[in-house]
């Protein structure tokens, strides 16, 4: 079935064009790479896996409730409309809320591709091309895994966020060629690698969580990358370089916040805009939510070697200053670490499967005296 005929709201354009700006950058060097980033690509060709094999698509998953989230995650929990809410009524809008999200996830996937192929072009180092190449494939394989997920398992999809949307526009609109870096590897990646994390460590069911963790394994190395390249480079530049950075990160870091609400499904149910508005910053789920979905962000800005005071307060306004200390470097083993897990017990059971039918069969072909 087409997409279009699955948008809850049909997109405002059925292609978004970006106008391209900034320069296309060969280099002659093919034999003198940094050793880290060397190794990285490595990894990134070692670890490239198929999307179709490695998840079980047999999976069911029930579309009115394919993350078993809990009433208490539902903004309207608590409020006048919950009591009116029939039961079909909150396995709705539990599916809207699992596609609202997923979309955003699908919609950042393709911006991560895009993103990543930019700075194929326009990196001047040959080693960040050959990675940002493997990160490329990455991000195609993930949008095509969250679009499968969306289309076959809950048949219904959200346009983009207008915030989502804008911060990617200011990313690639910008000309310099590390912004693709930092708009992308640093902002939206980290924010989505925390949301991803976040509904991975609790949901029990097996296909999200299977297709989390697999994402999440990739999108480490991805963060590794931007990190790498952006500490190196961001030792360069004078002060007022790296304040118009953190400007940009400011900016996008309110933007990303603000598009934490999904006020467009409350929309879709009926409810005014600045009705829901209200009751998304008044749940005390999505507030908590908000906040730990800037663990991977804050403590990444300050790595590369953009920590300002201006834009330390404006994290002290979020109320996030103190994930500054999270060490990234655990968080991201352990992303990796959840993947060979899964993979290693899925492994397991279906070996343990294959031994108990070929026993069965051996005793099934046994004579009957012996």
């Amino acid at each position: 079935m087409p997409t279009f005929d699955l948008y809850a709201k049909e997109p405002d354009e059925s292609v978004w064009q970006v106008p391209a700006s900034g320069a296309a950058r060969f280099n002659w060097e093919y034999d003198n790479g940094r050793d880290r980033l060397l190794a990285l690509y490595q990894k990134g060709k070692d670890k490239q896996w198929d999307g179709q094999k490695r998840i079980e698509w047999e999976l069911e998953v029930d579309p009115y409730d394919p993350l078993g989230t809990p009433d208490e995650a539902l903004s309207l929990y608590g409020t006048r409309h919950w009591a009116k809410l029939t039961e079909k009524d909150k396995g709705e809008l539990r599916r809207h809320y699992a596609s609202w999200q997923f979309s955003q996830f699908l919609h950042g996937e393709q911006g991560a591709m895009i993103c990543a192929a930019r700075i194929v072009e326009s990196v001047p180092d040959l080693d960040a091309k050959f990675y940002s190449a493997t990160q490329t494939m990455d991000e195609a394989r993930h949008a095509e895994i969250y679009g499968r997920f969306l289309h076959e398992k809950i048949g219904l999809l959200y346009p983009i966020n207008d915030n989502l949307q804008s911060l990617l526009g200011d990313t690639l609109r910008d000309s310099r060629w590390d912004m693709p870096y930092l708009g992308m590897q640093v902002l939206i990646e980290g924010l989505a690698l925390a949301a991803f994390g976040m509904i991975r460590d609790t949901t029990d069911k097996p296909l999200p969580k299977q297709i989390l963790a697999y994402v999440m394994q990739d999108e480490a190395r991805h963060v590794a990358f931007g990190r790498m390249a952006l500490r190196d480079y961001y030792r360069q530049l004078t002060d007022v370089e790296l304040r118009e950075r953190e400007e940009f990160v400011i900016e996008g870091c309110y933007l990303m916040r603000d598009r934490l609400r999904g006020v467009e499904v409350l929309e879709n149910f009926g409810i005014p805009k600045a009705e829901a508005e209200a009751y998304s910053e008044e749940s005390e789920f999505l507030a908590l939510f908000r906040k730990l979905l800037f663990s991977r962000i804050v403590p990444c800005v300050k790595d590369i070697g953009l920590w300002g005071k201006r834009l330390q307060q404006a994290y002290v306004d979020m109320g996030v200053l103190e994930m500054g200390d999270s060490d990234l470097d655990l968080l991201m083993s352990q992303d990796e670490e959840i993947a060979e897990k899964l993979d290693a017990e899925r492994f397991a059971a279906e070996e343990r499967e294959r031994v108990a039918e070929v026993r069965d069969a051996v005793e099934a072909g046994r004579c009957p005296d012996g």
